[in-house]
């Protein structure tokens, strides 16, 4: 599909009304409790994120994603939801978002909100009511609750585990004093699964995503989009059983896993498209969905949420040769269905793509259903003599100006444009997320890449705020910072900017040219325009093709393109 204009021929105010805005968009994912901290409590804010929207600005960024931002006692980092129509006291208010959301849009810049339908948390409204209620009321049913097996309900209705380990079912006391049923939650337990067979649960989400949409929010990053619809009909499979049928990546590829992937959480997305065209332009939506290639597309329909997550090359090794497979496939993909692309290497889940490309492939190609390689790097307490940070960095260079050369929507991850490496230091004591806690001895969790952002040289918590920060922030952030980095030729925060200013002067058609180089560690490929990207992912340096050199992610080496580069020409 072609778009009209290049992106820098709008002017902000056309961007933001521009139908089509989120097609070949730079989107930038904020975790608001790690970004900026403006009341010196040691936690990122709303008000935090206001001050640096100049630094957005000038990054060349089109949209800002916001991690959750909701009221929570933080058992999975703010996907545990007490009150979806609000500001976590400790971030903010409403007035400080709608503040927040006047100022990007001011400075031309799209805002995304991330809504999780799959659970709410433990100290949700309704599932209080739901634990002072009797078996079989209306309370419970917002939720799953099941009578247990064993002669006196003992034991779960199934054995299935949860995604952050142990049982994916946890008994209640009732309201009596008893033991009684059990609810389902396929992540903490905090984290008790709402049930979407309910009407009352179908609207209720109608009405969050009219509240946020009318208060200026443009579209909604769908936190595990595949899993909102169960079909628990008895007898429930065993795990063994769910192992032994499990054909895709998070589920069956059929649609017929009990609560991965199904057929029916279509229906949902229907219902939300038809909020989402209420406005002008119309809100816009992009699933987190681990699901299997083929069904993808499902998720990315023009009638449902029209955008998906793409983590192929997230989970893919710095191999020119699966780079060219994973883009050529998932833009054939795109161009089937009338979606566009996405396209990401770092986010809130995943270990830095500067810290998994320095790493041997011992160390970092150990590989589950969320591609985090580096776990097992991590659990040995990321030991220095594994990790290359110069091939690290220069990769992910590369990697990521390969990326913002390809059509689609780019997904940056805050603190990705400074190079930062993930924090593989932090002493047991201080870690939060409940991966770490469940999985004890087998995964160390995702506090490593939340770690607050460095913004100055010195000082307390390196600028984050005037206190503390809520993970420790090693020494050697120091040089990552934004203070370091700002204004310094061939840093990563400038080469960022330039290629960022240079993708919306360049993007166009959603368009892509493969030019054969008989070098099969090379990469090369034009775009409607005549501008090309080369990327070599060779140990050696490769001669240029012809052309002039708009950006590249390493200096030259004498005239040729050095080891683990990418340019941009014309």
């Amino acid at each position: 599909m072609s778009t009209t204009a290049t992106l820098a021929t709008l002017s902000d105010s056309d961007r933001l009304a521009d139908p089509n805005w989120w097609r070949q968009a730079a989107v930038y994912q904020i975790y608001p409790r790690s970004f900026s901290d403006s009341n010196g409590d040691g936690m990122g804010d709303i008000k935090g994120i206001t001050a640096k929207v100049p630094y957005l600005k000038g990054l060349g960024i089109d949209a800002v994603w916001l991690s959750p931002f909701y009221p929570s006692a933080l058992a999975d980092g703010g996907y545990d939801v007490d009150d979806y129509r609000d500001v976590d006291p400790k971030l903010g208010t409403l007035a400080d978002f709608d503040e927040m959301a006047k100022a990007l849009h001011a400075a031309g810049i799209k805002l995304i909100a991330d809504i999780v339908p799959n659970h709410s948390s433990n100290r949700h409204e309704w599932f209080k009511e739901a634990l002072a209620s009797p078996k079989g009321s209306a309370a419970r049913e917002r939720y799953i609750f099941r009578d247990g097996k064993g002669p006196n309900g003992e034991f779960p209705p199934s054995d299935w585990d949860s995604v952050f380990g142990g049982p994916a079912w946890e008994r209640v006391t009732e309201p009596d004093g008893t033991p009684g049923q059990w609810y389902m939650h396929i992540f903490a337990k905090e984290q008790p699964d709402l049930n979407w067979s309910s009407r009352e649960v179908r609207d209720d989400f109608l009405k969050t995503l009219r509240f946020w949409s009318d208060r200026g929010v443009d579209g909604f990053r769908v936190d595990v989009a595949h899993a909102l619809t169960k079909d628990l009909t008895e007898p429930l499979l065993s795990k063994l059983e769910l192992t032994a049928a499990n054909t895709g990546t998070d589920g069956f590829d059929d649609g017929s896993h009990p609560f991965w992937d199904r057929d029916d959480v279509h229906d949902i997305y229907v219902e939300w498209r038809e909020v989402f065209n209420e406005y002008n332009p119309p809100r816009t939506a992009v699933a987190e969905a681990w699901v299997h290639a083929t069904r993808r597309a499902r998720y990315a329909s023009p009638e449902g949420l029209g955008q998906a997550f793409n983590f192929d090359l997230l989970q893919a090794d710095f191999n020119a040769e699966d780079f060219r497979e994973i883009i050529t496939r998932n833009l054939a993909e795109a161009a089937a269905t009338g979606a566009s692309s996405t396209w990401v290497f770092s986010n809130h889940d995943v270990v830095r793509h500067a810290t998994r490309y320095g790493l041997p492939k011992t160390s970092a190609r150990k590989k589950h259903a969320k591609g985090q390689d580096g776990k097992d790097w991590l659990l040995a307490g990321g030991p220095k003599e594994e990790l290359d940070v110069e091939v690290g960095e220069r990769r992910a260079r590369a990697a990521t100006l390969l990326m913002l050369a390809v059509p689609g929507s780019a997904y940056l991850y805050q603190g990705e444009e400074l190079g930062l490496q993930e924090v593989a230091e932090i002493p047991d004591a201080e870690r939060q997320d409940p991966v770490f806690f469940r999985n004890k001895g087998v995964e160390v969790g995702r506090d490593g890449c939340r770690v607050p952002l460095p913004w100055k040289v010195e000082g307390t918590s390196f600028g984050f705020g005037d206190g503390g920060a809520h993970l420790p922030q090693p020494d050697w952030f120091s040089k990552y910072a934004v203070e370091a980095q700002d204004g310094t030729a061939n840093s990563t925060l400038e080469l960022y900017r330039k290629a960022l200013k240079l993708r919306r002067e360049l993007q166009a058609s959603e368009e892509l040219e493969w030019v054969e180089t008989g070098n099969p560690e090379v990469l090369h490929f034009r775009r409607p325009g005549s501008w090309q990207s080369v990327t070599n992912f060779g140990d050696t340096a490769v001669d240029l093709p012809a052309g002039t050199v708009l950006v590249t992610s390493s200096p030259l080496v004498d005239g040729k393109l050095g080891a683990h580069s990418t340019v941009w020409l014309r």
